[in-house]
């Protein structure tokens, strides 16, 4: 078969491709094994019932019945009435198939159109392939070869990418599914108290203001970078404390939330000190201010709302390329933002655990800031 040139956009499709060129089926499955499938469906529908999945079946030109799913990246344009369920080769494998003669079709009237028998033999072999390959769920970086790669938008989402890198999910993508329909809704209600598009609205206006995040940590970062320009130099960690813990005194703080300040210096300290260890900040570096916790999160709950049907395309992509000139304003370079990244969260989520909410840091600003499809080593920071 002559295979017409295409350009996949991005490594699934590209790896479903080069296996179907060469008639490679078990080396196709072992992708679609570790990748989740996408089914569409009415918004109406699943919102009246979201753990129901109906799947329509498609007709080929040749009048071919088949089942289709589709990968992430050969996913239709953002429509509003029109979302998708996310499924595992395993879901499709335990689906009662009525019909054995109808094909499993992966990416259907495609370039990457993948089709697959599916009588019972063909599909013990999917359930096979699915026990005996991982499916990593987050911690890498992933992009669309089609999707946002330089100008104000995709120096906005990079600026999100943390999050993307954590939950697996390509950073340049402003589409149709960030996390599949259902997950998303429900994970913006639960995490956020997000239910609809003013709820959504609230809280978006709240990260770009740099209003989520609690307020003390940039206090005492804004005392040191104060007491650092009368100085000429970075203060002693005693200064500090004592100047944070007055100007507290002076703005009528209680002796409760003195001390607190007090020992948030301590915490700031400690964890600078481990940053500098583990590569976050340079051997002299410090962190300025943590408002790239909120800026970053604004650009990413800009994509959950997109994928929420509570905003529409132009909207999210306003709000993603402002959120990146606000954290332009704010540092001199990525590698500045990640390191205020990171204390936003770990101040606000790790107690000094060193756990989870820190090594996930560790783990994404080395990649980004070493690898060398990061758009951190692509996209200038001025």
């Amino acid at each position: 078969m002559v295979m017409t040139p295409w350009v996949p956009p991005s490594e699934t499709e590209q790896l479903l491709y080069e296996a179907g060129a060469r008639g490679d089926v078990e080396a196709q499955l072992r992708v679609l094994a570790g990748t989740e499938l996408y089914i569409g469906a009415p918004r109406a529908e699943v919102e009246g019932d979201p753990g129901m999945v109906t799947w329509r079946p498609y007709r080929d030109p040749s009048g071919l019945s088949m089942l289709p799913v589709l990968t992430r990246g050969m996913l239709p344009p953002w429509h509003p009435e029109w979302v998708f369920h996310g499924v595992t080769l395993k879901w499709i494998a335990n689906f009662a198939w009525r019909d054995l003669g109808q094909p499993l079709a992966v990416n259907p009237g495609t370039p990457a159109q993948l089709l697959l028998p599916a009588t019972p033999h063909h599909r013990a072999l999917w359930l096979r392939h699915y026990a005996e390959h991982d499916r990593p769920s987050g911690d890498r970086l992933l992009a669309l070869r089609h999707g946002a790669l330089h100008g104000p938008l995709a120096y906005g989402l990079a600026c999100g990418v943390h999050l993307a890198f954590g939950n697996g999910v390509p950073w340049n993508e402003v589409g149709t599914v960030c996390r599949e329909y259902s997950e998303e809704r429900e994970s913006l209600r639960d995490s956020w108290g997000i239910t609809g598009r003013a709820d959504w609205q609230e809280q978006l206006n709240a990260l770009l203001d740099a209003r989520n995040s609690p307020p003390e940590p940039d206090f005492v970062l804004r005392v040191r970078e104060e007491l650092r320009a009368g100085l000429g130099e970075v203060p002693p960690a005693e200064l500090w404390r004592e100047t944070a813990a007055g100007h507290a005194q002076d703005v009528g703080a209680g002796q409760g939330a003195v001390k607190d300040i007090e020992e948030l210096v301590r915490r700031v300290v400690r964890y600078e000190a481990r940053f500098r260890a583990d590569g976050l900040l340079p051997p002299d570096g410090r962190v300025t201010t943590t408002v790239a916790y909120d800026y970053g999160r604004a650009v990413n709950l800009a994509r959950w709302g997109l994928s929420a049907r509570f905003c529409d395309p132009h909207e999210a992509e306003q709000a993603i390329v402002y959120a990146g000139a606000l954290s332009k304003s704010a540092y001199g370079s990525w590698e500045e933002f990640s390191a205020g990244y990171a204390l936003g969260r770990v101040l606000r989520f790790d107690d000094e655990e060193y756990g989870r909410f820190y090594t996930q840091n560790v783990d994404a600003h080395r990649v980004l800031t070493e690898h060398g499809g990061s758009p951190w080593r692509n996209i200038p920071w001025r």
